[in-house]
C-alpha cells in the first residue's frame, strides 16, 4: 500500500495526542497495484491503556460503512505503541487473526520527538514488514 506523508503525519499526530495511551483507527484505500491510502479515520481506544487498544465493534462497522460510501475499502488498521518499538505484539498478532489481508500500521512514539511508523502483513504467526 502506498501512503502519502500527510496521512502518516495524521496518524503520528493522533498517537501523540492520545499518549500515554495507545491510539487506534483505520485507513481507507483505493485498490490498485499497488493500493493507495486515501483516508485516515480515528477511532476511540475503549481500553484507554498504554499497553493495548480495543475498538468498539459498532464503531468499526460505522467506519467501514463510511469508507465504502467514499468508494474505498478498508486497507489498514493502525495503532500506536507508546512504550515499545513499532513491532506487532502477541496481542496484536492475535487480534489480526480476525482481519485477514488487512495491513497493520504501528506508530511508535516511545520517543515522541522521533516517531517511527511501520506497516505489517500478519497471517497467523507470520509477520512480514511491508513498505508504505
Amino acid at each position: 500500500m502506498v501512503i502519502e506523508a500527510d496521512l502518516v503525519a495524521e496518524m503520528v499526530a493522533h498517537a501523540r495526542e492520545d499518549a500515554p495511551n495507545e491510539c487506534c483507527g483505520v485507513v481507507g484505500v483505493r485498490q490498485g497495484d499497488p493500493a493507495h491510502a486515501i483516508t485516515v479515520h480515528r477511532a476511540a481506544n475503549l481500553a484507554a491503556s498504554p499497553l493495548r487498544f480495543e475498538i468498539d465493534g459498532l464503531e468499526v462497522l460505522h467506519l467501514i460503512e463510511e469508507i465504502e460510501r467514499e468508494g474505498l475499502e478498508l486497507g489498514a488498521i493502525y495503532h500506536s505503541h507508546t512504550r515499545t518499538d513499532p513491532y506487532p505484539s502477541q496481542t496484536d498478532i492475535n487480534f489480526a487473526a480476525g482481519w485477514p489481508g488487512v495491513e497493520w500500521i504501528i506508530v511508535g512514539v516511545a520517543d515522541p520527538q522521533q516517531p517511527v511508523v511501520r506497516s505489517y502483513l500478519i497471517d497467523g504467526p507470520s509477520v512480514e514488514e511491508v513498505r508504505t
